[in-house]
């Protein structure tokens, strides 16, 4: 008898043993948390094995216990996973770790503050690089793949490839901060960013972490509408690498290929990146063309010190498409072409454009980052661009235009009478800096940082010669600096490579010449207390900005440099979190910035004289949110409110057929051929609450929401200052603009979508987004656009092969529903009488921009 149960005790165990089983999980990445799409399951020694889904999740078919389960992706550490028992069927979450030294390995994060390096929250969404590769495709900008977060609005304009903006809580882009692996990117001199000169980053993002509000940053910025942080790729520690090809509306185009030599002797590696693009162009007459090329170089001299040098470009040319009122874009037949593009025509038989934007901005960056020891740390960035490029205009008298209302250029050169060329307006930069940061645990539940932000910036504007357009020169007039005058008759191409050393010297320059050196100074701090469910944090920072400026046009040589002006800044915050319960997390935050004028404001025009009337911005904003995290549904809600006084606004106005430029007030004013803008003296306020939720509705369907609900006011009156800003420095008019509670316009004060995410097969998925944008208002505030909803679609399959080997297929419908809409206008005139003068409620003298209709793009990409 006893034999008889050993050999059914042997029996079951190798029926055990053989009994096939299918085991699931999820594979995420460790630092974002965002599903790996496309990973690779082999169960080791057997043919079987499969693909993660869109969620990262897998189900394989297990011949035999036990067995070891290989997970890899191309860019991340592989890992054996053991599955010994029968029972274990759901392996849960497997966390890979990335192979680049960007996050983890070689490459540093140490400067990044991405919000897992806190535990007190804010509010955040991030952007993972299975997301990126899939939806950053085709003729989008790539801030685009975050339409689907709350208090993000994004305005793909028809201006050009990389034309558009960002607005976070209504804030636009000079008053939120991007950082590119910890560097500061926002313009030196007037906060702006060109996205244009970061079309690349499409290529070699890693992962985009968006934080609205007051944000994790320690640096010396002033994050008022929030931050964006920018990870780039870097040296991959395991060898491989990919091509890919593009294809999009418009007739866009795009190739590219990576490779990455892995891990060498366990020190040192390098990856490449080269792709290049180009199209015709959504709007008429706005072709473009592009590279990108990326080289990074990981370093490991000693276990705890990681080194990483890259350098990166996208020098690009495109042709562009602005100015105009609504009316220009009527045809014949009294219909809206959103396309309409008023700034090309034929010149001697051949397409000719007045508008190219053209640049090459290479950026160097060397981070390092050095494990002291088990309680401290020290990290740095150091890094330095050299821009340079411009973008071509019109000089003269008006051109001649067609019936249609292109410009007749035969005509144009042939007219006596008439002074035309094309100019390109240069603006060439030199910017250098770096950040340092110092960690430490100070006891058992308190962590400090320490650190500086240093910056040294000299920017040189100026205009020359693109098209002479049949004469033999053009006449530069006596200024201070040149009384005799002289004649430019040379022509500078408008080209990406040829921008890099083929611009004017100063003898040849026409139209005004300046430049400006800036240099910025910052010191930051911060102390954290985390204890069980509680954490609480204080953050400060001091900063110190100089502008001198140089005018080599409108001074004599003696005057020449400006008095250099310093201004002090600072900014503090502190905030607190609780978790109730397991799901379960309250948390606020509050801020103070005092923050220095652009150097746009502080010298306006072609003067050395600074503006008296100029002072530090003062932001204060308040948050609070609350965070159900449950294993199939979570929501994020919050509430905030920031008061933003002193602020100076810079509004270029727009001079009209008939020369004359709409004022803030309301009032027409004659331009009398001068390029006036305005300089606004006010106070705003942005109060609103937003909301996301993310439901796993079971394992092929997974349902997305977003809303956000703002009121962004000017507050009182606003003071208004005239300047002319192009033939001498002259402040032409000032007044008051009176008004109660203005609407800040560019972004819809009322957003939502919702979205289902479906996996159809493992290997394919599916996505469909559906925004609405209501309470839009043109820039100045005047009058209220129509609002508008967008379908976005986008397809996903991934195919398996040998060795680790895929091909990866992506398919995405940008405004699927083809909706004609308007995305901006930049003046509010009102509505009045006539159907005639009127379209969709919006009177046709106004200057608007339209967003795109129907854009699409299919992508494969083989990774080796």
């Amino acid at each position: 008898m006893r034999v008889f149960y050993i050999l059914m005790i042997i029996l079951a165990v190798t029926c055990i043993r053989s009994h096939a089983q299918t085991v699931t999980g999820r594979i995420t990445d460790t630092d974002s948390g965002e599903p790996l799409i496309g990973a690779t399951v082999e169960v080791e020694g057997r043919s079987e094995g499969g693909i993660s889904d869109d969620e990262g999740r897998f189900s394989v078919l297990v011949p035999e216990v036990p067995a070891v389960l290989k997970i890899s992706y191309l860019g991340y550490q592989s890992e054996r996973i053991p599955v010994l028992s029968a029972d274990r069927d759901d392996l849960g979450i497997i966390r890979l770790r990335t192979a680049t030294a960007g996050l983890e390995e070689i490459i540093v994060t140490g400067v990044m503050d991405i919000v897992q390096d806190r535990r007190t929250p804010v509010a955040v969404s991030t952007i993972g690089r299975a997301e990126l590769e899939t939806k950053a495709t085709g003729d989008i900008l790539l801030p685009e793949v975050a339409r689907s977060t709350p208090s993000v609005h994004v305005v793909s304009q028809s201006g050009g490839y990389g034309e558009g903006e960002v607005f976070t809580r209504g804030f636009d882009q000079t008053n939120t901060a991007f950082l590119l692996n910890g560097q500061p990117v926002n313009g030196m001199e007037d906060g702006k960013i060109y996205w244009v000169n970061w079309s690349g980053l499409a290529d070699v993002a890693s992962v985009i972490q968006i934080q609205r509000g007051l944000g994790a940053s320690k640096l010396a910025i002033s994050s008022v509408g929030g931050t964006w942080n920018f990870v780039m790729k870097a040296t991959d520690t395991e060898r491989g690498g990919n091509v890919y090809a593009t294809v999009g509306n418009d007739h866009y185009n795009k190739t590219g290929a990576s490779w990455n030599s892995g891990l060498i002797d366990d020190k040192w590696g390098v990856s490449v990146l080269f792709a290049r693009w180009s199209g015709s162009g959504w709007a008429h007459g706005t072709p473009g063309r592009g590279q990108t090329y990326f080289i990074s170089g990981g370093y490991k001299p000693a276990p705890r010190h990681r080194i990483n040098l890259l350098l990166t470009g996208a020098p690009q040319s495109h042709d562009q498409n602005f100015g105009g009122s609504l009316r220009s874009h009527l045809d014949a037949e009294g219909r809206i072409d959103p396309k309409f593009n008023r700034n090309w025509g034929i010149y001697d038989g051949r397409y000719l454009s007045e508008r190219t934007n053209y640049y090459h901005k290479p950026v160097v960056n060397l981070n390092w980052d050095w494990d002291i020891n088990e309680r401290s740390a020290f990290s740095a960035v150091f890094y330095g661009s050299m821009g340079r490029g411009g973008g071509t205009g019109g000089l003269g008298d008006e051109p001649v235009r067609t019936s249609s209302g292109l410009i007749d250029f035969d005509a144009t050169a042939a007219d006596p009478d008439r002074s035309y060329i094309i100019r390109s307006s240069v603006n060439n930069h030199n910017w250098f800096g770096g950040v340092v940061k110092y960690e430490r645990e100070l006891g058992e539940n308190f962590h400090g940082s320490f650190g500086s932000d240093l910056r040294h910036y000299y920017g040189d504007h100026f205009q020359q010669v693109f098209h002479l357009m049949g004469q033999d020169g053009y006449r530069q007039f006596g200024t201070p600096a040149f009384p005799d005058g002289y004649t430019a008759r040379r022509e500078y191409k408008a080209n990406a490579w040829a921008a890099t050393s083929g611009y004017a010297p100063r003898g040849d320059r026409i139209g005004y010449n300046s430049a400006e050196t800036i240099r910025y100074q910052g010191i930051f701090g911060q102390i954290e207390y985390d204890k069980k469910d509680f954490s609480a944090y204080v953050q400060g920072a001091l900063s110190a900005q100089s502008h001198v400026r140089h005018e080599y046009f409108y001074e004599k040589k003696a005057d020449q440099d400006s008095e250099k002006i310093i201004n002090g800044g600072y900014n503090i915050k502190t905030g607190l979190s609780y978790s109730l319960k397991e799901y379960h997390v309250l948390f606020a935050n509050a801020g103070k910035y005092s923050r220095q004028p652009f150097h746009t404001a502080v010298f306006s025009g072609n003067s050395n004289v600074p503006d008296d009337n100029i002072v530090n911005e003062d932001i204060e904003s308040f948050e609070i949110g609350y965070k159900w995290s449950a294993p199939r549904i979570s929501a994020h809600v919050n509430l905030y409110r920031t008061a933003w006084n002193n602020r100076v606004f810079l509004n270029p106005l727009e001079v009209n057929e008939n020369g004359m430029v709409r004022l803030t007030s309301g009032e027409w004013y004659e331009a009398e051929g001068r390029e006036l803008y305005e300089l606004l003296f006010q106070n705003q306020l942005h109060t609103g609450a937003e909301a996301d939720v993310r439901w796993r509705i079971n394992d092929h369907l997974r349902w997305k929401g977003m809303l956000s609900v703002g009121r962004w006011e000017v507050i009182g009156d606003r003071e208004v200052e005239v300047y002319d800003g192009v033939t001498a420095f002259e402040r032409v008019l000032k007044y008051m603009a009176e008004g109660e509670n203005i609407k800040v316009g560019g972004a819809p004060q009322t957003s939502g979508g919702m979205g289902v995410e479906w996996k159809i097969i493992p290997a394919l998925s599916a996505e469909a987004f559906y925004y609405f944008n209501d309470r839009l208002y043109a820039r100045n505030g005047g009058i209220r656009l129509p609002s508008y909803g967008l379908l976005d679609l986008h397809l996903s399959y991934t195919l398996p092969l040998k060795d680790e080997k895929l091909i990866r297929f992506t398919g995405n419908v940008w405004n699927a529903l083809g909706k004609i809409y308007i995305s901006q206008s930049f003046s509010s005139v009102p509505a009045g009488d006539g159907e005639e003068n009127h379209w969709n409620g919006i009177h046709l003298d106004n200057s608007v921009i339209f967003g795109k209709t129907r854009t699409m793009s299919f992508s494969m990409k083989y990774y080796f």
